[in-house]
């Protein structure tokens, strides 16, 4: 009979943690991705922000850029270890992001300068064809906990992490 025993000396490993939906390349599907995203960052016990905008501006990008008429985009998040990974993947592998310096009076154009502005790291992939993935990754604090602001949980933006 096997069985598994922990030591002093045994790590305590994190368990991986995973969330996916096909949402429709239409603002409404944008839109959603965030919320669904939202909560289950809530449901983890994760701080909501920046997470919450780097997920609106990939989706938003996906809906506009990436639509392609009867195909869907997925949403992935995943934590493994300290790193929060989002992922937006669409159907259109041709038309890869690029960071611009839109002029002042534009009115769209800066969505990936705040991706680079608030994750750690990010990046596009080729998926299977004719998908591509765009992906960025957030680190999260060595030891953390959910607290909730004195409004409640259900606040927006209520989860914060604390050391």
């Amino acid at each position: 009979m096997n069985q598994e025993t922990a030591g002093p000396e045994a790590q305590r490993v994190e368990p991986v943690r995973n969330f996916s939906v096909l949402l429709s390349p239409t603002p409404r599907g944008a839109r959603l991705a965030r919320l669904l995203a939202t909560e289950q960052l809530r449901s983890w016990e994760l701080a909501l922000s920046p997470a919450d905008q780097i997920v609106a501006e990939l989706a938003s990008n996906a809906a506009t850029h990436g639509r392609v008429p009867g195909r869907n985009f997925r949403l992935t998040l995943y934590v493994v270890g300290d790193t929060l990974r989002i992922e937006v993947t669409d159907t259109r592998d041709d038309r890869r992001p690029r960071l611009q310096h839109p002029a002042e009076e534009a009115e769209s154009g800066r969505g990936l300068l705040l991706v680079d502005a608030l994750a750690d790291r990010w990046g596009s992939t080729a998926g299977p064809l004719p998908r591509k993935i765009v992906w960025a990754e957030l680190r999260l604090p060595e030891r953390w906990s959910a607290t909730t602001s004195p409004c409640t949980r259900s606040c927006p933006g209520s989860l914060r992490y604390s050391r």
